[in-house]
């Protein structure tokens, strides 16, 4: 039966498509994009699951100049907990794919959360049993096997695959050699398919340098993250060691007082102090240029695009300061060749505003969508 079901979703897969076949002879080239979290990933019941994306959002996303759509997808929504597949998800994704066809948008399946890793594990009390367990690791690969099955219809310059968002490895060698084997069990059946490979350690940019990337194979995408500085992105969150700090941020320039920072830092553990060191010096456009310079060179070397997937601030810091940071965050990515998908659509760092008590979203942030996507 299972079988079954993923036959009749590859042969859906190709019935729909609209795709001209010529084009699937171009390689999968990506610049500014957008992810469609809190949908197929991290469901908080903030809407309707299965209508929380629409065509007319993808519609949207065309029209305001976007080429491409990173779509987050957890193992919990699309198998249940004895691995049968979850029938209406996957119809949702390939819906979605084709909607992404219709307009042109190139799209990121993005393996996000999987039962036996969840990137922020550490922060909420909780543990990876990925790294340790052998049967853990194979059932990772055959997940990406499964997903290969019913998405290896579409054209290789329309979708590429994310073969896991943010792992927390316990050394760069672990993760090196997990994603290899993913890496072969794809590349076996899909020899010009896109692979998108993020950094260890929530896809830092500091440790891509340590990937062991492939070689002659230019269908790979080098993948980070960032949120820096995260005492200003993640102003007051919850879910992160931050959490308690309250004072001033602003950004450009110090983004803490030496006085506010001072008084939390004889009040935190010595990890929370690590991730304050980075505001220990003013923070501006520079710093980023600093910050991606290697990535950016590790890149030219294996002759690989290279792709910041995640980056973005909430709502909570003062709005001129939010747009400052963007426009300089941007602005570096357009002048250092990297492209982008900011974190998110819709949903707390969205593009559209966002009422943080009720937890919904309400209309498109133009002046935010204007620096994001005219930034200089």
């Amino acid at each position: 039966m299972r079988k079954l079901f993923f036959l009749a979703l590859s042969a859906l897969a190709v019935m729909t498509s609209c795709v001209n076949k010529d084009k699937s002879q171009e390689r999968f080239i990506v610049k500014r994009g957008v992810n469609l979290s809190h949908w197929l990933s991290q469901d908080f019941g903030w809407e309707p699951k299965y209508t929380y994306i629409k065509e007319s959002d993808i519609r949207f996303i065309d029209s305001i100049g976007y080429d491409h759509v990173r779509i987050p997808i957890d193992e919990a929504e699309f198998w249940d907990e004895k691995g049968e597949p979850v029938q209406k998800a996957f119809e949702h994704l390939i819906t979605c794919l084709d909607w992404c066809a219709t307009y042109d948008l190139r799209a990121i399946v993005d393996l996000h959360i999987i039962r036996s890793h969840y990137f922020n594990a550490t922060n909420e009390g909780g543990s990876n049993a990925l790294w340790a367990d052998t049967a853990a690791q194979s059932h990772f690969v055959d997940l990406w096997e499964k997903l290969s099955s019913v998405l290896n219809k579409y054209p290789t310059n329309m979708v590429a695959y994310e073969l896991l968002n943010e792992a927390v490895a316990p050394t760069d060698e672990d993760w090196n050699i997990l994603y290899t084997k993913a890496y072969d069990a794809v590349r076996k059946l899909e020899p010009e398919r896109t692979i998108v490979i993020g950094a260890n350690m929530w896809q830092i940019v500091s440790n891509i340098p340590k990937m062991k990337i492939p070689a002659h194979d230019k269908n790979i995408i080098i993948s980070f993250h960032c949120y820096s500085p995260l005492v200003f992105t993640h102003y007051t969150a919850h879910w992160t060691p931050l959490k308690y700090f309250n004072g001033k941020v602003t950004y450009p320039g110090k983004i803490v007082s030496d006085e506010d920072l001072k008084n939390y830092l004889d009040t935190v553990k010595a990890d929370v102090k690590g991730v304050l060191s980075e505001v220990a010096q003013p923070f501006t456009k520079e710093t980023f240029k600093e910050m991606f310079k290697p990535a950016v060179e590790f890149a030219k070397k294996k002759g690989l695009q290279l792709y910041c997937g995640e980056f973005g601030c909430l709502p909570t810091v003062p709005r001129a300061d939010r747009l400052n940071y963007y426009k300089d965050i941007v602005s570096v990515f357009e002048e250092q060749g990297i492209a982008w998908a900011n974190w998110e659509y819709k949903g707390e760092f969205g593009i559209y505003t966002f009422d943080m008590e009720k937890k919904k979203s309400a209309d498109p942030d133009f002046e935010l969508i204007d620096v994001l996507l005219n930034a200089k």
